[in-house]
């Protein structure tokens, strides 16, 4: 076992990159990587991985509860209502992201976001200064501290799970089979999780949990995965077979970490 620490030394250490899309990120040196895909961009990866994924599933409801893992720069979360907005959809959302680091947040009144968002800045800035937002649609709460901490209190069944935090090779807690049990108890019947990852453990860990895995590909962005209890029309990962090829595939646990 070896002990994983976030280092809050090194938290406000971070470089603009510039994205293939042309839309900017941050580097973060207290895990040694950016906040989005630089190939596939950072406002391309939150709609083609994220948000048109779990909106092709859950756009018809009335009212969605979205839980963005972690809050970071806020492109989920913005891109979220760009995507309605743009869409003229009819759909009220509530919008619950953990975040620990308070400075990046309180300074994104004054990122580079690209032009998409221009109709987003009251949003963006009510935000950055309050932490949180609502209007007759739109309800967003940034809650701080450690993700872990936060989850178990939800008290709101979810219905989108963006997961996207930073990597299961460098942000493990956030990946581990003891983790998606906790998404797994606040999830809604038909709850869409949609992530990068497409790693091993992590399908492990969503697997082990009673999720049903489907690979998932957007356009202009490499394959991603999205996990449900339900069934869905999707290229399904059938994870039986994937353990039987290589029974030694097994997901990140707790113990390993902490």
């Amino acid at each position: 076992m070896r002990e994983y620490a976030y280092d809050e030394s090194l938290r406000g250490q971070k470089e603009l990159v510039v994205t293939e899309d042309g839309s900017a990120t941050l580097y973060s040196k207290e895990f040694d990587e950016c906040y989005h895909s630089t190939k596939d961009g950072a406002l391309q990866e939150s709609l083609q991985k994220h948000v048109i994924p779990a909106f092709t599933f859950q756009q018809a409801k009335a009212k969605l509860t979205i839980l963005d893992i972690c809050f970071g720069l806020g492109y989920n979360t913005f891109a979220t209502l760009y995507y309605i907005k743009t869409h003229y959809l009819p759909i009220k959302v509530h919008i619950l992201s953990p975040e620990f680091d308070e400075a990046l947040v309180r300074s994104l009144k004054d990122f580079e976001y690209p032009q998409e968002f221009d109709i987003l800045k009251p949003i963006i800035e009510a935000v950055s200064q309050n932490l949180t937002y609502e209007d007759e649609q739109f309800k967003i709460e940034v809650l701080l501290g450690d993700a872990r901490k936060s989850i178990p209190l939800l008290e709101d069944k979810i219905d989108i799970v963006y997961q996207d935090a930073f990597s299961p090779r460098q942000n493990p807690l956030l990946w581990t089979k003891e983790y998606f049990h906790h998404i797994a108890k606040i999830a809604s019947s038909d709850m869409i999780l949609t992530t990068y990852s497409t790693a091993s453990a992590t399908r492990m860990g969503l697997y082990e949990n009673g999720f049903n895995l489907f690979s998932y590909q957007g356009q202009e962005a490499r394959k991603s995965l999205i996990a449900s209890k339900k069934m869905l029309d999707l290229e399904r990962i059938d994870m039986a077979l994937k353990i039987q090829r290589n029974p030694e595939a097994q997901s990140l646990k707790d113990s390993d970490y902490m």
